[in-house]
This record gives C-alpha cells, structure tokens and sequence, in this order.
C-alpha cells in the first residue's frame, strides 16, 4: 500500500479508502493523470457511508452471484476484494466547467478527496441543504421508491420494522402523509426520541401495532422480518428493504401468512419502481430526494462524523452491529 501522504493541490495525486482483505481498510494515494474531456475536478466535502450495504462490503459478504449487479457506479476494483466502494459524495466544482465551479454537487463517487467527474453524472445540491445532511441522498433514493413499491397512500396504518437510516427516512416521508398513522419499531429505546422529532409513533418489537395496512422491513434481521408479518392486517403487504448477502434468512411463513393472504414485497433502488418508472428517471429521482432531504428533522439521523485521516482506525468499529450508530459521514476537511 502506498503510503498515506499530503493530496497535491491541483487534484492530480487523490487520497482513497479501499478495502483490501476481509475487515481490513486502506488508505491509497492514486494519481489522477490529466482531466478528461468532458469531466470536472471535484474536492470532497463530506462522504456518507452506507451502514448496512458497506458492512457487507467490509465483511466479504457479497455473494458471488451479485458482484456485476453489485457494482457502485464508480467502483474500482472487483469483489471480494480489494475494492473502492462507495456512492455518496458531496463535493465542490474546483476546476474544468465555467457554469459548474464552485457549485456543491452530489456524485456517486466512493469514498476519495479529489477525483474527476463526467459533467453529465454531478446533480447540485440546493444552496439551502447543508453538504453534510446531501450525503443521505442515496438513502432517500431508497426510502422513497420503497414507498413507492408498498401504494402507501393517505389514511393508512403504517409500521416499519428497524429504526435505520432508510427506516427512518421512510418514517419522515409517510409521517407526512395526510391522516396516516405511523409507527416506528426498534428495540433500541433510545430510537423513541427520533421517531418523537419526525412526527411519528414508536413501538419496541414486543408491542408493535397489529393490522397494519403497509409493512416495512428495514431491521435485516430474521427477528425483524417475523415482526413485519405479525405486524400486517388481512391481505396487506410487507415490503423487505433489507438486503442480507449472503447470509442464510429465516422466514416464518407459517401461521396466519397464508389465512391473511399476505403479500411479501421486495424493493431495490437500482430500478426505478415500476409504478412511476414510465415518467421518472434515476436522474430525477435522485433530484428529488435532495428537495426532500431539504429539512432539519434530519439532522438527528447523522450521528458520527469521522475525519477522513482516522477512517482506517475508526470506521471497522462503527460497522459493528453493536455499536448504535445511523448515518456515518466522513469528513474530508477534518483532521
């Protein structure tokens, strides 16, 4: 590995986190060469590191049958390992496009300080949305189009399993919604305070609401996933956000699955869902997710900032399903 050094000025020597062995990171000098045409010189801000997703990266759990589907946009490297993983930079334009310098932008980019970017793959970020709170963007993809699968409409009597990130995301989306009844499940009690400050119910697993219209599995975990089916009325449906790798899932598909005729949904941000993809893009529903995420309810999802000098030490501990950690961002102007 090289060694870790002082990024150059002029972008033209970057600094990466890569993965090199199960449970193992690095940081590497890369050297950018000259900028391609077409492309801008991105200084990053903030990187939000996707808990769930990063783990499994981490961990070597992506099963072999995902690697190609798997692939972050800009990923370098190939699975299991070494790899360049991740898809949540915010940055500002430092050189290369006359209407984009010094603009914030959002890149699904991994985790590096300095990079080159194609014009055409930057989305801005809205003056008023602080960098730090844009890197739940590719989160709020998630939640969204989630929703989007489950038909939660107005009125419904929703409860989602797994106080996360996107469970929480989900929360604040259909706590807005007009008359709905909204439950947050998690048996971390201390996720009560940020279920209160998006304006929705909470429940620990052993109380969660029964009948419930809409169902979200978010917890990945087999004990959650028994909740969400005993959480769901005659006929609802059950949408499974969680992704497990290659790790075996119990599913109790015994008792009242059948009687109440219950539908079990799998939802995935890499296509758009079927009931908006004729209208919407990938483009604009990442557009959209930034407006959304225009709101300090938020603020209370990022809970660690990590300087980007410290990853290697810090980041392998935050990854431990003990530790209670929601949105972790890496801070590229720290030290």
């Amino acid at each position: 590995m090289s060694e870790l050094t002082d990024p150059d000025p002029q972008g033209k020597i970057s600094r990466a986190i890569w993965t090199v062995s199960r449970g193992k990171l690095a940081i590497e000098t890369e050297e950018l060469g000259k900028r391609p045409a077409g492309s801008v010189l991105v200084r990053s801000l903030f990187s939000g590191v996707s808990r769930g997703t990063e783990r499994l990266v981490f961990e070597g759990l992506v099963p072999e049958s995902e690697w190609q589907r798997m692939r972050a946009p800009l990923q370098a490297g190939n699975f299991p390992f070494p790899v360049k993983y991740g898809y949540s930079t915010i940055g500002r334009v430092e050189d290369g496009s006359s209407h984009l310098n010094g603009q914030t932008v959002f890149v699904l980019h991994p985790h590096q300080d300095w990079f080159y970017a194609d014009e055409t793959t930057l989305v801005p970020v809205p003056e008023s949305l602080h960098p730090r709170r844009a890197t739940l963007a590719a989160n709020m993809e998630t939640a969204l189009n989630g929703v989007w699968d489950s038909g939660a409409a107005p009125g419904d009597n929703i409860v989602i399993i797994g106080a996360g990130v996107v469970g929480c995301l989900i929360a604040g989306i259909c706590g807005r919604m007009p008359g709905a009844e909204v439950t947050l499940v998690d048996p971390l009690s201390s996720r009560k305070k940020i279920a209160s400050n998006l304006g929705v119910n909470f429940s620990g697993p052993e109380t969660s609401p029964r009948e419930a219209d809409i169902v979200f599995h978010t917890s990945a975990t087999s004990e959650g996933l028994a909740t969400a089916l005993t959480s769901a009325g005659l006929e609802a449906s059950i949408v499974e956000m969680s992704w497990y790798g290659s790790a075996q899932t119990s599913v109790p598909l015994g008792e009242a699955f059948h009687s109440k005729r219950l539908r079990l949904i799998s939802s995935q941000v890499g296509s758009v869902s079927p009931t908006r993809r004729v209208r919407w893009s990938h483009q604009r529903r990442l557009v959209k997710a930034l407006t959304l995420l225009d709101d300090h309810r938020y603020d209370t999802l990022l809970t660690h900032d990590v300087p980007f000098s410290s990853v290697v030490e810090v980041l392998p501990g935050l990854f431990n399903r003990s530790t209670d950690a929601l949105g972790i961002t890496i801070n590229y102007e720290r030290t």
